[in-house]
């Protein structure tokens, strides 16, 4: 099977990315392990960045005609805001495509938007406000302090950071002006959700898998151990992605710690009524918060979620009994049966 391997550059390149050591050297890790993938199961390759123009695009589907496009891609001239309109345009090109659909992104991606949705349909999220940048709210007297200030529209733990936090309606409001100068955009305002912050994998189409339970783990304190003010109890976008900070902190990915008697079945029912709900497809990841009263809080959805062989989609779904290669396998055949 011909296999187009899509995804998005941070610059404008010439270059080729006929090999894994290509993808490598322009950062494309994750793409890099799935090209290899794709050899070892015998499929025909190829491999197409697109940053600033889409004729390249048309040219290399034309040219190359393949039976399915691995898509990976999540912006268009480094403008998230654009995910959603990669898998319409091979929709209207009548090719299939992996993951997600157009709908399930532009959904997801308004975080206001898919908690409303999820409430109107029993799935219990933090409540929240929604700050607009044309008109901005001037009070969050309806909300519980401590609150947690983001931008509507942004991923990857953009525009989160300590000051996210605020414990005071004025630390709000001052938090909610940067988003709107910073990110040009409405600023979600959600009360603070205390607890354990675990994931969900999701497989499949009509018949889903749901893979074991990942968890955040922001280090161990020992026994008498006061906690550390300034430890962070929340993923910033440092605490995601800077290594150095990660050590400093013991913050870690790894399996679920273990859960109260009968918690990972209501969790597994809960990431399938979200995934139905919001249309997404292919493969997702469910993010929540269990309380300490064992309450589960749905906090956001994430389609498409990271391919790369370490990351946790890949581990959870090897606790399950999919090897990697195998996942893989199984969502190329989740992407020509939906096509």
């Amino acid at each position: 099977m011909k296999v187009l391997l899509l995804f998005d550059l941070f610059r404008r390149t010439t270059d080729s990315f006929a090999t894994p050591e290509a993808l490598r050297a322009e950062d494309k890790k994750t793409e890099a392990d799935l090209f290899e993938v794709l050899v070892r199961l015998g499929h025909e390759p190829g491999a197409a960045g697109v940053y600033d123009e889409i004729r390249p695009l048309f040219d290399q589907i034309e040219s190359f005609k393949p039976d399915v496009v691995l898509n990976t891609c999540e912006s268009f001239l480094s403008d998230r805001a654009h995910e959603p309109n990669i898998p319409a345009l091979l929709e209207l090109l009548g090719v299939k495509y992996t993951g997600a659909g157009p709908d399930a992104l532009m959904l997801c991606k308004d975080k206001a938007l898919a908690k409303k949705l999820l409430t109107f349909h029993s799935v219990r999220v933090a409540h929240f406000l929604v700050s607009p940048r044309d008109r901005p709210l001037r009070s969050f007297r309806k909300l519980k302090f401590p609150v947690f200030v983001k931008p509507v529209n942004e991923e990857s733990s953009d525009g989160i950071s300590k000051a996210s936090f605020a414990k005071t309606e004025a630390e709000a409001l001052e938090r909610s002006r940067f988003v709107h100068e910073q990110f040009a955009g409405d600023a979600l305002i959600e009360e603070y959700v205390d607890g354990r912050e675990l994931t969900v994998g999701v497989l499949g189409n009509a018949r889903l898998t749901i893979l074991p339970p990942q968890e955040l783990f922001f280090g161990d304190l020992k026994e008498g151990q006061p906690e550390d003010p300034a430890a962070p109890r929340f993923l910033t976008a440092k605490a995601k992605w800077d290594d150095k900070y990660r050590k400093k902190w013991g913050i870690r990915n790894g399996p679920a710690a273990p859960l109260p008697t009968g918690l990972e079945d209501k969790l597994a029912r809960t990431a399938r009524r979200v995934y139905r709900v919001l249309h997404i497809r292919g493969l997702g990841r469910i993010d929540v918060r269990l309380t300490p009263e064992g309450e589960i809080v749905v906090m956001e959805a994430n389609p498409n979620p990271s391919l790369g062989k370490a990351d946790d989609f890949a581990l959870a779904a090897a606790r399950s009994g999919i090897e990697y290669d195998e996942l893989i396998k199984q969502v190329l055949a989740n992407a020509v049966r939906s096509g």
